[in-house]
């Protein structure tokens, strides 16, 4: 079959987005639409040009035998604050507040449009780090895992509170929660992760870091590395936190229970990002 030049960039832009952070070998597209590599290459430009002025994201030319071309998520700066802006006009309802200062966010996770764009804003700020591995604790934070897995190519493992009969041998670590000081079990199968992966670990909400810093201390037990820690909501904090290098895209400012307000701010990404 010969394809036209309109069919092999539709196809190839479809390729390419489904198989983000993989080196694709030219001659996977030249064998597969029956082109000149030449050709092929006219074709990436196009691709390339138009990725990046749209702000889809990057294509990164490998050179050499080797080599290939690799698609990398990326968002512009004008797209992530409308991500913020979404999640704080949605997250700014009063009948959202929740006893103990937090917030209802469950459609908001369930939303998988939403949750694919919060995915590409975290995979944008590691698009330069090596990661193998999204960790999340059971439950909330496994749309946001999923989502920052699908743009970065790499698996999920997710940390549960006990031990299920179908997760076979696991570890388990003791931590303290960091708001209310009680001694919780985290749990996580040996299967899971390979001695010496990075891992970024991510959940949905974060007081003081006490559920972070308890993944933080499971990692140790696989010879794992941590490479970024990303939240989706950082609640205002005056004590000492257990975790300080995060990435967050929403801040809790405060809130007041007896009139019922909500005061939110955009979270550290673009300063946390800045410093790096």
């Amino acid at each position: 079959m010969k394809w036209k030049r309109s069919e092999r960039l539709v196809d190839m832009t479809h390729y390419l987005l489904e198989h983000p952070q993989q080196l694709i070998p030219l001659t996977y597209f030249a064998e597969t639409y029956e082109a000149a590599k030449s050709s092929i290459s006219e074709d990436l430009v196009i691709v390339k040009e138009t990725f990046e002025e749209k702000g889809i994201g990057l294509l990164q030319t490998v050179p050499g035998a080797a080599g290939g071309v690799k698609y990398i998520p990326n968002m512009t700066e004008q797209a992530v604050r409308a991500v913020m802006d979404e999640l704080i006009s949605e997250l700014s309802s009063s009948d959202r507040l929740l006893p103990g200062g937090y917030l209802f966010m469950t459609d908001l996770l369930g939303n998988p449009e939403l949750m694919n764009r919060v995915g590409k804003v975290f995979a944008s700020a590691f698009k330069g780090e090596k990661i193998d591995v999204i960790m999340t604790v059971a439950t909330k934070g496994i749309p946001i895992a999923h989502a920052i897995a699908r743009h970065l190519n790499v698996p999920v493992v997710i940390v549960r509170r006990d031990s299920k009969v179908t997760e076979g041998s696991t570890v388990s670590i003791n931590y303290v929660t960091g708001s209310s000081r009680r001694i919780q079990t985290m749990v996580l199968s040996k299967r899971s992760m390979k001695s010496g992966q990075r891992v970024l670990i991510t959940d949905d909400f974060m007081k003081v870091g006490g559920t972070m810093n308890g993944m933080k201390n499971l990692l140790e037990e696989f010879n794992c590395t941590l490479a970024g820690v990303a939240v989706l909501v950082e609640a205002e904090h005056h004590e000492e936190r257990l975790v300080d290098d995060f990435l967050s895209l929403v801040k809790l400012q405060g809130v007041n229970e007896r009139d019922r307000s909500i005061t939110l701010g955009e979270g550290n990404y673009f300063s946390k990002r800045g410093e790096s």
